[in-house]
């Protein structure tokens, strides 16, 4: 039924294929720099044909190797820049496209799911989909009531494939992690891994996109859509017009880019304190840009799309998150690390220089500490090879830290967000919306009237 490349045996022939490639690439590298080509340009070259070859793959078989692809995009930004920039481009479309299922096999599934008489809860259906991603395609419609709808139809196999590709990409993690400076591949797979079951879900994913649907309905800056009917492997919700974020990326305005920075950051930080849930997908192909009047010219609001993937935290974020990082602006080195001790960051079995770790976290929180602040790809750069020098003292103690099971989603969708505003090159008041919804960051009242 399916023309998705499911078997296991051609899906991992491909991908095993790529560290094959990769090898003979530097070989041919090789070559031509004694054939009299300089080392740089040899560089480029073998960076942009890799890069070529890497994501043409990823996007071929969809599944968890575009999964894999997607969220290795949102840290381009970390990538030294003479070898950023053919990344890029191959990054970016991974955001947005895949190369789509066939009509038949999109008619077949929507009639298995919906009934032999699915056409008959469309006014329209357009065939050709408007976006595909990892696991399901988007077909824009217009739902029988009238309302212009965005149709979720997931791949026959997805389940497979997604298992499948991330299983055979874990063991040549090795050989990926060079493409982003101080990231560890091997814990971002298997989180991707672990994630797997919920992602195919699509009852989960409806209930989570329609809390937040609710909770969201007046709110200035937010639009999430409205979930118009769910089944096993379709989604019907609102469609929603907009500039992806992928194009403000490229071509925004600064005005656009601030603007889609700051509501990104009000977004990751109120989402878990309004609905006790974290959208935790946030590249940009998630994401839109809309004109808060209908006519572009009032002021933008963002659309947030994709729920598929969300963690649930009940009680919003983890207050110690908001504590640690207030005591560490203020400087106070024994009461972070007691905090980190007590959360699991640091193992019973290891003990750190507390001035030491307060070093390591001061200038990943700059952010927090300024009015506004920057965010850009050479600061990200820079900490990502601070981190991932092998020299550096805070390559040694990064090293000794432990992330706790309960941090590695929050984890991921905080460098994932930073990662992004980079890549918009966004001034944003970051401190403001921590004050607003990071619970801790702002001392209780008790605290404040014991130090006055």
């Amino acid at each position: 039924m399916s023309d998705l490349p499911r078997k296991a045996v051609t899906r991992t022939a491909k991908l095993a294929a790529l560290p094959l490639s990769f090898a003979g690439r530097a070989t041919w590298g090789l070559g031509k720099r004694i054939g009299g080509k300089s080392a740089e340009i040899v560089a480029r070259e073998l960076q942009q044909r890799t890069a070529e070859q890497l994501f043409k793959v990823l996007g071929e078989l969809k599944g968890g190797a575009m999964k894999f692809g997607q969220a290795m995009s949102v840290f381009e930004s970390a990538l030294p820049e003479e070898v950023a920039g053919p990344y890029r481009a191959a990054l970016t479309k991974l955001q947005e496209a895949a190369p789509p299922m066939p009509t038949r096999t999109v008619h077949e599934v929507l009639a298995e799911r919906l009934g032999e008489d699915w056409r008959d809860l469309f006014l329209e259906f357009e065939d050709k989909p408007a976006a595909a991603a990892s696991i399901g395609q988007v077909h824009r419609a217009v739902w029988h009531d009238g309302r212009e709808v965005a149709v979720k139809v997931q791949y026959p196999g997805a389940g497979e494939a997604l298992l499948s590709d991330l299983a055979q990409l874990s063991r040549f993690a090795r050989l990926l992690g060079p493409l982003i400076p101080g990231m560890d591949i091997k814990p971002l797979i298997t989180e991707l891994r672990d994630r797997v079951s919920e992602e195919l879900d699509y009852a989960l994913e409806a209930q989570a996109q329609q809390e937040h649907a609710e909770e969201f309905a007046d709110d200035p800056d937010v639009v999430v859509p409205e979930v118009v009917h769910q089944t096993d492997q379709i989604l019907v919700t609102e469609w929603i017009d907009g500039i992806p974020l992928s194009e403000v990326i490229n071509e925004g305005t600064p005005e656009q880019r601030d603007r889609a920075g700051q509501l990104l950051a009000r977004f990751l930080f109120s989402g878990p304190a309004r609905t006790g849930l974290l959208h935790a997908d946030p590249h940009p192909g998630n994401f839109r840009l809309l004109p808060a009047d209908g006519d572009g010219d009032g002021e933008w609001r963002l659309g947030v799309l994709d729920f598929g993937t969300v963690d649930r935290l009940p009680g919003g974020l983890p207050a110690t998150i908001g504590e640690s990082l207030r005591m560490t602006l203020e400087g106070e080195a024994e009461t972070v690390y007691g905090l980190l001790c007590e959360e699991g960051f640091v193992k019973e079995s290891i003990e750190l220089d507390p001035d030491a770790v307060l070093e390591y976290l001061l200038p990943i929180i700059e952010p927090a500490e300024a009015d506004a602040f920057t965010f850009t790809r050479g600061w990200l750069r820079t900490q990502a090879a601070r981190i991932a020098d092998p020299r550096s003292p805070a390559h040694q103690l990064g090293k000794q830290l432990n992330l706790p099971p309960a941090y590695l989603l929050i984890h991921r969708v905080t460098l994932s967000t930073i990662g992004v505003l980079c890549q918009l090159n966004a001034t944003v008041r970051l401190r403001d919306e921590l004050e607003a919804w990071l619970p801790g960051f702002l001392p209780e009242p008790d605290d404040v009237a014991a130090q006055a």
